[in-house]
């Protein structure tokens, strides 16, 4: 009988369970790691942050969730990993494990300068649903008066899409309650161009979403690096100083603590280095999944950013992840699968949206080019991403992973794939489970 340990429950830790459960045998143990009691779709948090709206209709109780599904979960979090020994600490227990998996998400750099984040700083966030929930609060009393409104990133955030969601539908929020005409937006960020989103030669990004933050009167600030916040000012390394009434900005994504605590886990960043089968080159028993991967960003910009690690591509990598484990210990046939990083981004921005599809991700490194890219503007997306939340909320209740249909769905609707082959040249074994 085998454990496989499971450190994070989110949009890559549960997923990756239920995949693992599907395909291995009752004998073989699923644990899941988590100090969080409930799943969180965190998409939906920027909705709650501007009060559209509940945070319950994103969340599910992981204890039932898990108890229904077959999985042991603990509610705790990873304070330390032995990967030569093969075991992790959670609080006082020592749990003994023949695979691990990391898929913890990112750590948020809030120390990165003085005055930044909603814990005894000034500015808010819509990371996790108790900063959306305290956005939330400070976004009402903002709407009482009105004043300079500034959303953004700081250097080295990892995803982009949440401060455009998030500046778009604040706008268009204010629009619907007549007092737009009170408040004067600024976005302000470390990408070298508006709409570039931390992906290199996205198609018709640039454009499209310039052209919609001049449709709403929103000025717009790039390669800007913040360097202090102060109670109603935010200054930039140029000299510039932003004045505000509320804030959001994006913090600095980096690993969690365990993994920078333990020699040759992670870069200097935190984040985890993995084979095409997303194993720890150094640590075949460790697989990671989702931001906690380190992906590098293949352009060098004025100002460091990071590559963004969405949803979609989380599940993906969770879902080879649990293929893998699950070949590895002889519950499946080869080959192994690597995920094949083909991308689509549903953004919404209140009236309208945009999907930003990059297949793949990361162009080649020989041409410099994807198999295709595009940007496409359209009120259907808000629709189909409204849709996908209840699907999703759904197969979390139902204790699916990434079911075949899905994979149909984006090569029917979008022209991805998820998952490829991985060539036996490019496999590292892991003799004990053979």
């Amino acid at each position: 009988m085998a454990n496989v340990v499971i450190a994070g429950a989110g949009l890559g830790g549960l997923p990756t369970a239920y995949e693992l459960r599907h395909y291995l045998p009752s004998e073989h143990r699923i644990t899941l790691i988590s100090e969080r009691p409930k799943f969180t779709f965190i998409p939906g948090l920027i909705r709650v942050a501007l009060g559209l709206a509940s945070v319950d209709g994103i969340q599910l109780d992981l204890a039932s969730l898990t108890r229904r599904h077959g999985i042991n979960w603990i509610p705790d979090a990873v304070t330390t990993v032995n990967p030569h020994q093969q075991y992790v600490t959670v609080g006082k227990q020592v749990i003994e494990y023949d695979y691990l998996v990391i898929a913890t998400g990112a750590s948020l750099g809030f120390d990165e300068v003085p005055g930044l984040g909603p814990h005894g700083g000034y500015t808010q966030s819509v990371c996790t649903p108790d900063h959306s929930l305290a956005a939330r609060e400070a976004w009402f009393k903002f709407l009482e008066n009105g004043g300079p409104l500034v959303v953004g990133a700081m250097s080295g955030a990892g995803c982009f899409g949440p401060a455009y969601e998030f500046v778009l539908m604040a706008d268009w929020v204010l629009r619907r309650r007549g007092i737009r005409d009170r408040v004067s937006i600024t976005y302000v960020s470390p990408e070298p161009y508006v709409g570039h989103m931390g992906i290199v030669g996205l198609k018709n990004s640039r454009e499209l979403t310039g052209r919609l933050m001049k449709e709403r009167g929103i000025k717009t600030i790039d390669n800007a690096r913040i360097t202090a916040i102060n109670p109603e000012t935010i200054d930039l390394e140029n000299g510039q100083q932003l004045p505000f009434k509320y804030a959001m900005i994006l913090p600095t994504f980096r690993g969690v603590k365990f993994v920078r605590e333990t020699p040759g886990l992670g870069n200097e960043q935190g984040f985890i280095p993995v084979t095409n089968s997303h194993q720890h080159p150094q640590f075949p028993t460790i697989y990671a999944a989702g931001v906690s991967v380190h992906l590098e960003q293949p352009e060098t910009t004025p100002i460091a950013i990071g590559l963004p690690k969405t949803g979609q591509m989380t599940e993906v990598m969770g879902a080879a992840v649990a293929h893998n484990i699950a070949v590895e210990l002889g519950a499946i046939k080869p080959p192994l699968k690597t995920p094949t990083l083909e991308v689509l981004c549903l953004a919404e921005f209140g009236d309208t949206g945009i999907a930003y599809i990059a297949a793949p991700i990361l162009p080649d490194p020989e041409t410099g080019k994807r198999r295709f890219s595009s940007a496409i503007r359209g009120r259907w997306i808000i629709w189909f991403k409204a849709a996908f939340e209840r699907y999703f909320m759904l197969k979390m209740r139902w204790g699916l992973g990434l079911p075949w249909f899905e994979k149909l769905g984006l090569r029917l609707l979008f022209g991805l794939s998820v998952l490829k082959p991985l060539p036996k040249e490019n496999i590292i074994s892991c003799p004990n489970h053979q």
